[in-house]
């Protein structure tokens, strides 16, 4: 019942609030480890989503662990998304046509439990999808919401995100993530979500 209203019992990630305003925080996070898989949702019959059960896969959360040692690994909040496209800006129609590879990649992460320190510490996914990486002590801009969060609020969330950190003299130095703390039968209005900006 606590987790259709929202109730996150799992572990999150660390960090220290740096500067809190009215429009964001900007955090300061711990090192972390995490397992991510890159992909195109069109593998996933064009399910932005899809990486989800490969993931959730190697850490048993759907059966049997899919990594060497089997080991099941505590599911943690929240889960992490970028997409590789989400800077697109409109440009003039020409031809020809050309498609890249990489445009609508996405990248979904799940953070690891802070037992695992190092990567090495973790069990090898068996599907080489996954990778298992650490990423070091970091700094965001972040903004909280409830809701669903459909690319167009979260693109609505980033822009005034970033207007807000440019204003107040931060400089923003890479892609947004999208945060979601709750599994999708979680009430709209009681879901955790939060845009992140990478900043100096």
């Amino acid at each position: 019942m606590g987790m259709i209203l929202g109730k996150i019992s799992v572990e999150t990630p660390k960090y220290e609030v740096v500067q809190s305003s009215a429009d964001y925080e900007i955090r300061k996070y711990s090192p972390s480890v995490v397992a991510e898989v890159t992909y195109d949702p069109s593998q996933f019959k064009g399910n932005k989503d899809g990486g989800f059960s490969v993931l959730a896969n190697y850490i048993g959360a759907l059966g049997n662990p899919q990594n060497a040692k089997p080991e099941k690994i505590a599911m943690t909040a929240p889960v992490i998304t970028k997409s590789s496209g989400s800077e697109s800006e409109k440009i003039a129609m020409t031809a020809p046509v050309v498609t890249k590879g990489e445009k609508n990649m996405v990248t979904m992460q799940f953070l690891l439990p802070a037992m695992y320190k190092r990567a090495e510490e973790a069990p090898k996914p068996l599907d080489e999808r996954v990778v298992i990486r650490e990423e070091g002590e970091r700094k965001y801009g972040v903004v909280k919401f409830a809701g669903v969060a459909t690319d167009q609020v979260v693109e609505e969330k980033v822009e005034n995100l970033k207007k807000s950190l440019e204003r107040d003299g931060h400089k923003v130095i890479g892609e947004f993530l999208l945060a979601r703390y709750n599994p999708p039968w979680t009430l709209p209005a009681f879901r955790t979500n939060e845009v992140m900006l990478p900043v100096q």
